[in-house]
């Protein structure tokens, strides 16, 4: 996929964590990448006495396709939070076309992205007694800079902050009053003191552990 196409979309699916449009800007994303029929997300307890917490699916159309969803082919990758555990499965309906070794590896490469955006997504819809109101994207940046010790010019940081929010930069350019060529050159400055490569590399240092 177009990776000027994929950065907003991944945008979009962190400024949609913690709505009811989280789960489809999720499977879209994760579409991109493979050819899935539905993805499930679920926020399952450690504990045989919990409840389950979160359990949804996600289908390509508005009609289920055709199979045995009972026992369908399935990837599944998960990670461990506090006294629960987050999954996110992607479904083929068919279960006579498993997924490729390729495939498997381009599962791979995005889920260091997509579990850190369903861990957002239950702390948004899920806030912890120590925190009575959701991080915002702005808040997050702030934290993560001074983690890291940086320190961007305000240009720089509403650039970013733009970026990750699923802004193009012909988007930033109107909403900031600049020229695509200058919002690209602020951008290139804060990748340099951020230590990044460019716009996937900002996703990444953002949701990476300081």
């Amino acid at each position: 996929m177009n990776s000027n196409l994929l950065y907003p979309q991944i945008g979009k699916v962190i400024a949609s964590t913690g709505s009811r449009q989280f789960p489809r800007m999720l499977h879209d994303l994760i579409q991109a990448h493979l050819s899935i029929d539905a993805t499930q997300i679920r926020q399952l307890p450690l504990l045989p006495c919990d409840s389950t917490l979160i359990d949804e699916t996600v289908f390509s159309s508005d009609e289920q396709p055709d199979g045995d969803f009972n026992d369908p082919s399935r990837l599944h990758r998960i990670s461990r939070k506090g006294n629960a555990r987050l999954e996110i499965q992607v479904i083929r309906a068919d279960s006579t076309y498993g997924f490729s070794a390729f495939e498997r590896s381009r599962l791979d490469a995005i889920s260091p992205l997509l579990l850190p955006m369903l861990e957002k997504h239950v702390d948004a819809l899920q806030p912890t007694p120590e925190r009575h109101t959701k991080e915002s994207l702005e808040q997050r940046f702030v934290d993560r800079l001074a983690q890291s010790g940086l320190t961007l010019s305000e240009r720089e940081r509403q650039v970013c902050l733009g970026l990750l929010a699923g802004h193009t930069a012909p988007e930033q350019g109107d909403r900031l009053g600049l020229k695509v060529n200058t919002v690209e050159s602020y951008l290139r400055r804060a990748a340099i003191k951020l230590g990044i490569s460019g716009r996937h590399s900002l996703m990444r240092w953002m949701y990476a552990e300081a």
